[in-house]
């Protein structure tokens, strides 16, 4: 147990850091969504395309990871929209954000600085398996979920043009098929871009991890209703459940994991808090209270929700 305790210990070190450095403000909050930006942009994006040049697409592709995420990350946000809607009778983009919070993990800001601490073998390998069913299907149909609330006779020509859009200036989704190309027509980069590339991506820990402190530092709980503990509820105890569920069912149909260390990956990125985009979109849409309050509660219990799933697994 102690182990555990030093291995999240490690990981909120840094969040805690981050969340000084704005608090005390040594730090501004144009300098964090500037870091924010870095690591989105370039520091994810790179760490993705080197693992996937590392080991390959074929390995990348594995389809019982990829079809157990993708089952219990679509289960949650179907359950936790349908019952937002029927049960407590919500709106339609409320409904929207709470399942949101729900099924989208903080993969990259948190879920791979913590694989990198205590299964660093595997800690690329999830976050780009990740990725790829989080930026491919899961925020694409949150997106027309959102437009389709707040715009019911949105033309479905320019709502798919708007998804299409935003896929492909995507810069993790162009660093998955760059890497994807640079593997299939075995490209040699020179040896001073695969250092850099190897030094951008390295960043992406610790800079992710005192963005979020920075960001919590920036949030106020302003109310703890009913829809932010179904948020924190679903996000911390029953996504990790569904994705292990998910991942029993791709084993029973015959696509297991063959690593362990690999599965229990895919269950510690379901048990991160939500996506650190989840306050973003929900300002669009006049949901950032919800998002707001959900992140701060979630960040803060997930010190003992993780520590208690590793110990488990």
């Amino acid at each position: 147990m102690t182990t555990v305790f030093s291995n999240i210990g490690t990981l909120f070190f840094v969040i805690l850091i981050g969340y000084l450095a704005v608090h005390l403000k040594l730090f501004s909050h144009d300098g964090l969504k500037f870091l924010g930006k870095y690591v989105l942009i370039l520091a994810l994006p790179t760490l993705i395309f080197q693992s996937i040049v590392k080991q390959g697409p074929t390995e990348i592709l594995n389809f019982g990871y990829l079809g157990g995420y993708l089952i219990g990350s679509l289960s949650i946000l179907i359950i936790g929209y349908l019952s937002l809607r029927i049960i407590w009778k919500s709106n339609q983009i409320t409904s929207t954000f709470v399942a949101t919070g729900m099924a989208c993990a903080n993969s990259g800001f948190i879920g791979y600085p913590l694989l990198f601490i205590i299964l660093p073998s595997v800690a690329s390998t999830s976050l780009s398996l990740n990725m790829i069913v989080e930026n491919l299907i899961i925020i694409p149909l949150i997106l027309i979920m959102a437009e389709k609330a707040t715009a019911p006779h949105l033309n479905s020509l320019l709502l798919s043009k708007l998804i299409l859009k935003r896929l492909a200036t995507n810069p993790i989704i162009l660093s998955m098929v760059m890497a994807i190309l640079a593997t299939i027509f075995k490209v040699q980069l020179p040896l001073f871009l695969n250092n850099g590339i190897n030094i951008i991506s390295q960043s992406s820990v610790a800079v992710s991890l005192f963005v979020i402190g920075g960001t919590i530092a920036k949030i106020s709980i302003t109310s703890v209703n009913k829809n932010v503990i179904i948020v924190v509820i679903g996000k911390l105890f029953l996504l990790p459940a569904a994705v292990w569920a998910g991942l029993y069912i791709m084993e029973m149909i015959g696509y297991p994991i063959d690593n362990p260390d690999l599965h229990k990956a895919a269950i510690i990125m379901a048990a991160t808090p939500a996506m650190s985009i989840y306050t973003v979109l929900a300002l669009k849409y006049g949901q950032e209270d919800l998002a707001a309050t959900s992140m701060l509660l979630m960040t803060i219990m997930s010190f003992f929700s993780l520590s208690a799933l590793l110990y488990l697994i």
